[in-house]
Order: C-alpha cells, then sequence, then structure tokens
C-alpha cells in the first residue's frame, strides 16, 4: 500500500508524454481544422474557411503544451493528405503554423514583435525547407521551371501580334528569366514576407478571436490529474481526511472525508447539487487531494486495462462509434478489442442483438446500458457511475440500478454509484451521504412541490397539431416513422404535460411544436400575434424550446450578454428577466462557466422571457436536478404560466410536474394517447420513495 500525498491544484508539469487532456482536445480541434481546410480547398467560394481554420490550432497553443500542437498538427496533415491531396495538406501545415505563433504568444503574454519575430524565424524555416527541396529535385525543378519559360514565351508570342501589346510580351519574358535566374531568392524571400504579413493580420484578427474564446474552460480537473507510474490497482482505495479546494476557490468542496472502497461493494454517494458527489469521484479517479491522502495498492488508472472507468451523466458525451458494437470497443488496442466478446458484454447489459444498430438511435437509458458495456470492455476494477441515472425516466434509472448493483457480484470489482436520488441507493452495500462537502448521517428533509392553483384563466387555442406525423430518413432503408396522426390542441396560458417513455418520440414533437422540424405529413398551426395563422416552421421564434441540457443553449460569456443576446436589449430589460425568474440582479455579471444547474436553467428561461414568445416548449426541465431545485422550478414555472405565458412541457417526473400542469397527455410509439391511464413508470415515479424529498439512509 502507498499513500497518494496532498497536491495543489496548480499547473502540471511541462514535461512527460501527452496527457488525456491534451489528446482530447487535440483530435476534437484537429479534426475542426481537417473539416475547414478540406472544405475551404475543394468546394468552390469556400476558401474563406481556411482562414477561420486557424482559429482551432490558435485555441490549442493558446492553452496546451507545444508537443500537443505539433502532434495535432502531423496527424491532421496525414489525414487531410489522404482525404484530399498535397495541396490541403501543405494549406492546413501553414494554418498550424500561424495558429502556433499567434496562440503562444498569447500564452505567454507577448506582443506584436514577438508575433514578428517568431513569424520571420518561421518564415526562414518554411524558404529554407523549400528552396532545399528544390535543389534536391534538380530535375523536377528543370522540368517546373521549362513550363514556366515556356508558357512566359508563349505570352510573348501572342503579345507580339499586336504592336501595343509587344513591350508587354517583352517584359513577360524578361520578368521570368530574371525571377528563374535568382529563383532561390525569389522563392525563398516570397516565402518569408508572406508569413509575416500573415502573422501580423493574424495578430489582430486571430488574436481578438482568441481573446474572446479565453473565458472558456481550457482544463479538466480530472484528465489533468498528474501521471501515476505506479502499476495499476486501484482497490482497496481508503481516503482519510481528505479535503479538496478548487483553484480560485474561498472553501474547501470537500473536507474531512474519510472512505474505503473494497472490491465487490457496490457504494452509493447521495447528496444534493453543490455538495461535492462529483469532486469526490474526481479523487477515486486520481485526482491528488488538496489536504489528507489517498491510499491504494498502485495507481488508479482512469481509462486502462483492469483500472478506473467511468460512466458519466450524459451518455452521448461518452458515445463516439457509429454502430454499437464499434462504441464498446472503442479505443482499445486493436489485439484487445479483437479478443473482446462484444455480443456477451451487451448481452450482460440488457442490449443483446444491438451490435449492428446505430448508436443515435438508442434511447438514454440504452445509451446508458451501452456506457457501462464499453467500460466493462475495459475490464475495470472500480466503476464509477456519476449521476448516470439523473437524465432517463423511471423505468431507466431502476434497471440501470439494477445493473450496476449486480456487477460486483459477476466481477471482481466495485461500483460507486454517485446520485442525488435516494431511491438509487436502495441496493448499496453502503450509502454515504454528502452535504456541503461533508458526510453528514442523513440528508435534510426537502418539501415536495404542491398544487398552485391557477391565478388567470386559459384563453384561445394558439397552437394546433392537425394529423401529424413524421418519419425520419423517408424513403430509404433507414426510415423510422416517429409520429403518427397526432392531433392537439393547446389553448393560450395553458400548462400541458407530454409524458412518455424512452423512444416515444416526445423529443420529435417538440421540435415540430417549436418549428425547428418540418413534419413530414399534417400540420402544426400557430395562432395570434403579427403573423396571424401560419405553420410554426415559418415563424420561427415565436415557439421557444428550452433544452433538457441548458448549458447548451448559453453561449455567451456572462449571464447578461447571454439575455441581452436573446433580445433583452439594455439593462433594465435584463433586470426584468431576471426578476421574472427569481434570479437575483446581481447575477448578471457572473460568468454562465460558474452557474449551476439549476441556475443555468434558470438563465434560459430568462432569456426565453425577454425574447417575448407566444409558448414555450421545455425539454425535461427537472432533469439533472435535486429536490430542492425540482421544487425551485416547478414553482418558477407556475408563475410564468400565471403572467400568462403557454407551457409544454415534456418530463418524466409526473408528480412534480403535477403541481403545475392543466393537463396530461401521453405519447406512447408515436400516437397520442390523451386520456390513457398514466404507465407503471410514472406511477412508481409518483410514489414517495421515488422522491427524496425525505431525508435518511433507506
Amino acid at each position: 500500500m502507498t499513500d497518494s500525498p496532498a497536491l495543489p491544484p496548480g499547473p502540471i508539469s511541462a514535461r512527460g508524454p501527452l496527457r488525456p487532456i491534451e489528446l482530447a482536445t487535440g483530435a476534437v480541434l484537429g479534426g475542426a481544422t481537417v473539416g475547414l481546410v478540406t472544405v475551404g480547398s475543394l468546394v468552390p467560394f469556400a476558401a474563406a474557411l481556411q482562414l477561420v481554420a486557424a482559429v482551432p490550432m490558435g485555441l490549442l497553443a493558446s492553452r496546451h503544451r507545444l508537443r500537443a500542437l505539433v502532434a495535432t498538427t502531423i496527424a491532421a496533415t496525414l489525414v487531410t493528405f489522404v482525404a484530399a491531396g498535397v495541396v490541403p495538406a501543405l494549406n492546413l501545415v501553414s494554418v498550424a503554423v500561424i495558429g502556433m505563433i499567434i496562440g503562444i504568444v498569447k500564452r505567454r503574454h507577448g506582443g506584436l514583435p514577438a508575433v514578428v519575430g517568431l513569424s520571420a524565424l518561421a518564415g526562414l524555416v518554411g524558404a529554407s525547407f523549400s528552396v532545399g527541396m528544390l535543389l534536391l529535385f534538380s530535375r523536377t525543378r528543370e522540368l517546373l521551371f521549362d513550363t514556366i519559360r515556356n508558357t512566359a514565351k508563349g505570352v510573348e508570342n501572342l503579345a507580339a501580334r499586336q504592336a501595343s501589346l509587344e513591350p508587354l510580351g517583352r517584359w513577360v519574358a524578361d520578368f521570368t528569366d530574371a525571377l528563374l535566374r535568382w529563383w532561390w531568392l525569389y522563392i525563398g524571400g516570397g516565402i518569408v514576407v508572406g508569413v509575416l504579413v500573415s502573422g501580423i493580420v493574424s495578430w489582430f484578427v486571430l488574436g481578438a478571436v482568441l481573446d474572446r474564446l479565453a473565458w472558456l474552460p481550457g482544463r479538466d480537473d480530472l484528465l489533468d490529474a498528474p501521471a501515476d507510474d505506479r502499476p495499476v490497482e486501484p482497490l482497496p482505495v481508503t481516503l482519510s481526511g481528505v479535503a479538496f479546494r478548487y483553484p480560485g476557490a474561498r472553501t474547501d468542496a470537500l473536507y474531512g472525508i474519510d472512505l474505503t472502497v473494497r472490491r465487490g461493494e457496490f457504494v452509493a454517494v447521495v447528496g444534493h447539487n453543490g455538495s461535492g458527489k462529483s469532486t469526490l469521484t474526481r479523487i477515486l479517479a486520481g485526482r491528488p487531494p488538496t489536504h489528507g491522502t489517498v491510499t491504494r495498492p498502485g495507481a488508479a488508472g482512469l481509462g486502462v486495462l483492469g483500472g478506473t472507468a467511468m460512466v458519466l451523466q450524459r451518455p452521448e458525451s461518452q458515445t463516439l462509434g457509429v454502430l454499437v458494437a464499434d462504441d464498446v470497443v472503442w479505443g482499445l488496442p486493436t489485439e484487445i478489442a479483437a479478443a473482446t466478446d462484444i455480443d456477451g458484454l451487451l448481452g450482460e447489459v440488457g442490449l443483446a442483438g444491438m451490435g449492428r444498430r446505430e448508436t443515435a438511435t438508442l434511447s438514454g437509458g440504452q445509451q446508458q446500458r451501452l456506457a457501462v458495456a464499453a467500460a466493462l470492455a475495459r475490464k475495470p476494477t472500480l466503476l464509477i457511475a456519476d449521476e448516470a441515472t439523473s437524465m432517463i425516466d423511471p423505468e431507466g434509472r431502476r434497471d440501470l440500478v439494477a445493473l450496476l448493483a449486480d456487477l460486483p457480484r459477476r466481477h471482481d470489482m466495485a461500483v460507486v454509484l454517485v446520485t442525488h436520488h435516494e431511491a438509487d441507493a436502495a441496493a448499496a452495500d453502503r450509502v454515504v451521504h454528502l452535504q456541503a462537502g461533508r458526510t453528514v448521517a442523513h440528508l435534510p428533509a426537502w418539501p415536495r412541490p404542491v398544487r398552485d392553483q391557477r391565478r388567470r384563466p386559459m384563453g384561445e387555442p394558439v397552437l394546433e397539431l392537425r394529423d401529424v406525423r413524421h418519419t425520419y430518413n423517408a424513403g430509404t432503408p433507414w426510415e423510422a416513422p416517429a409520429l403518427h396522426g397526432i392531433d392537439l390542441t393547446v389553448r393560450r396560458g395553458e400548462a400541458l404535460l407530454i409524458v412518455g417513455g424512452n423512444g416515444s418520440g416526445k423529443s420529435t414533437l417538440a421540435w415540430i411544436m417549436a418549428g425547428l422540424t418540418v413534419p413530414s405529413g399534417g400540420s402544426c398551426e400557430l395562432h395570434g400575434g403579427r403573423g396571424g395563422t401560419r405553420p410554426v416552421s415559418k415563424r420561427i421564434g415565436r415557439v421557444q424550446l428550452a433544452f433538457q441540457h441548458s448549458r447548451l443553449q448559453l453561449q455567451r460569456q456572462t449571464v447578461g450578454a447571454e439575455i441581452e443576446d436573446w433580445g433583452g436589449s439594455g439593462t433594465a430589460a435584463v433586470a426584468r428577466a431576471l426578476d421574472a425568474v427569481g434570479l437575483d440582479r446581481a447575477l448578471a455579471g457572473h460568468s454562465i462557466e460558474g452557474l449551476s444547474g439549476g441556475q443555468a436553467k434558470r438563465v434560459v428561461l430568462a432569456a426565453i422571457v425577454a425574447r417575448r414568445p407566444q409558448v414555450v416548449v421545455l425539454d425535461e426541465p427537472l432533469a439533472g436536478l435535486d429536490p430542492q431545485g425540482r421544487a425551485g422550478v416547478v414553482e418558477l414555472l407556475a408563475r410564468l404560466r400565471d403572467s400568462g405565458l403557454t407551457l409544454i412541457v415534456i418530463s418524466h417526473d409526473v408528480a412534480d410536474m403535477s403541481a403545475v400542469v392543466d393537463r396530461t397527455v401521453h405519447l406512447s410509439d408515436g400516437h397520442l394517447l390523451e386520456h390513457a391511464p398514466p404507465a407503471p413508470w410514472s406511477l412508481r415515479a409518483q410514489s414517495p420513495a421515488a422522491h427524496d424529498y425525505t431525508g435518511g439512509v433507506r
């Protein structure tokens, strides 16, 4: 047994091989550069994309080591050469050089003189390489020069036919002879001047872009964990007096944590949002604490065979393969992938026979099961599921917990489930409750939302769907019907709840009602307003859609800038929007990155309110929130409903949403069952055990 000492969460050493965060960032930004350069080179009128291609490389150079940029450039150049040829590949190299110069100068807080110096150096290197290659391949050079001379001679002969153009023809021939006589000077000098001009222009253009992107997070506190050269053996792991404080924070995210996890255990960590659960998973996965000790036989081995594997909150963020079978072994060495029993793993997690299905067609619960199968392919000793149940429906959540609970009985491993659902912990061998970064015996009780009586009557119909049908990939072998003959009328000021299992067509219906998808058949019309009655797809913006993952809709640096971008012009409008969703006006100046999950959802709603739509469609507004957060959002929706806003809510949280909605309709396999009884999973969702409003272990 050896101890992992506490380390300050400062910058990682510049030495050593590429770290996981560098590999991941390089893969994403390198892929974006390849796409921009290839399209810009091959597609007519798209050459301007090559100017944008320097942004990903500049961003990479401004945040990571030079070796990360070099490795990314080599890989991206090879891919571009295979996909588009020599010229686009050379363009990518030039783009990478400019991005490297600007990025490095930005990272080191340099100025224009540094850009000029580095550009001159890069120009000299490029000129030396080009001239050297032409000297080395002399026969090719002479063939090229002969072609240029013959072209110039042809121009001279054509010009000689007109007396007025004869001097121009002689000048072209004389200039070509001089150019080819001193070719090494013209080519080398031209390259140096070209790189210098490009560097100076990019300093002002690309540098301004990088300055605007500086607020985006560039580190991951888990992937940035320092290397551990010990043999991989993560269990048993013992945390003694562990505390952790993030850089720049004034308080500890964790404090005084004592915990031991052994093989064969299923441990549940339960706590509300902000209680330190995810920070604890980072410590278990190998991040050194700032205080206390972590004792384990070897390295945590995150992502390594026999080490630690993680299943995260959003399964789509871990899905990389196009097909289910490909995703299971994605990233494994070829020989290990070939020896992996993919069908056996899929059968173990309840996805038998789905190996040839596209991952994009899987439901949320199926994607989480696939993530578990991919984790098991690494034969982990420790599997950490960080809020893996928070974004799926109650039935899928119950099945996933049962799967995780059974794994330590069938494999030589331990499973740690992090959740804010107390019911998820029922099958655990031990339950750890976290509150404000400390372990507690019980979580505080939080009252369930109560029925909020309507304070103003509903109005006339505002949104009407008539015989709406939709089929994805219609007319192809991959045709997939999603909706069948939907008839639905929504009245002004109504709060409507749409429920249904995964794959029932809820998201497709939401996109059609927001006008973002045109149905294959039938009509979806919006009444009222300046446009009269028209298809909602012709009145984009009058129906707003709030995504399940609120952070995906927040694109600006600060809360105030986000609301203004949506339509809240001026400080007073921003203040009114924040008031409408119950947020402090002082939050307008806060960074988007510092928002909690509940705050992010409220900011999206504030931005939508500022735009003054007729209807708001909310996709799973309570997903990922703890009981306090869910109660707050339900209260907010009641206020918005009473203000006259029409709400269409898509949610699995039937019991919570029943406190605010006027009517509930059910979707099943694309069919609307307005008066159907609740599905078994929705009935279970309404039981007290499924809602974690009371404290206690179980």
